[in-house]
């Protein structure tokens, strides 16, 4: 069963049946927005990427997208750049997978980032979404959906943090501006 997230809210990632979950998707599906006026024969491309930014407290200590697709300990590893998007139907047009096993025990949190690195704002955006999958079954387990548009670049979109001996997700939905996850660096500290 699938939760829709709103800010701020968490969700443990403890299994319905007991255990936790142990591989998770973090995935982006995004339509381009229609062109408008006269010569609109198809939609405007539009290239979001997904970012993973991993911590050890308040230092990053690793980043996979869409220029390095597997953190350095094989750990978390990304789909690779979709320059377009879909058609707007719910799949997956970039993800990133996460082996929450074989995350380093340094590493406490992950943040979860979207940009527009082609300069568009999320108005000109439709459908876009990011959820989150387990992996050993294919169920989705959560949907973040980014609404509002806006004259934004740039999504904090969840978090997946250490809580206890187990893992918690975060939804942040933080609407900032930048073309890469670099931007964003400042803006993701206050959520760590």
């Amino acid at each position: 069963m699938s939760v829709s997230l709103a800010k701020g809210q968490g969700i443990s990632l403890e299994k319905s049946g007991g255990g936790t979950l142990t591989a998770v998707r973090m995935g982006l599906g995004w339509k381009a927005a229609p062109r408008r006026g006269f010569f609109a024969f198809r939609a405007r491309e539009i290239d979001l990427d997904a970012s993973a930014v991993l911590f050890d407290g308040e230092r990053p200590v690793d980043v996979v997208f869409f220029r390095h697709l597997t953190s350095d300990d094989g750990s978390v590893q990304h789909s690779g750049d979709n320059l377009s998007g879909g058609a707007g139907q719910g799949a997956d047009d970039e993800s990133i997978s996460v082996d929450l096993r074989r995350v380093p025990a340094h590493v406490d949190q992950i943040v979860f980032t979207v940009n527009s690195f082609t300069g568009q704002t999320f108005a000109e955006v439709e459908n876009a979404f990011c959820r989150l999958v387990d992996e050993t079954t294919g169920q989705e387990t959560a949907r973040y959906t980014l609404t509002g548009g806006g004259q934004y670049t740039a999504q904090i979109m969840a978090k997946v943090h250490r809580v206890g001996g187990g893992w918690q997700m975060t939804a942040i939905g933080e609407p900032a501006n930048g073309r890469t996850f670099q931007d964003l660096m400042p803006a993701i500290l206050p959520h760590l």
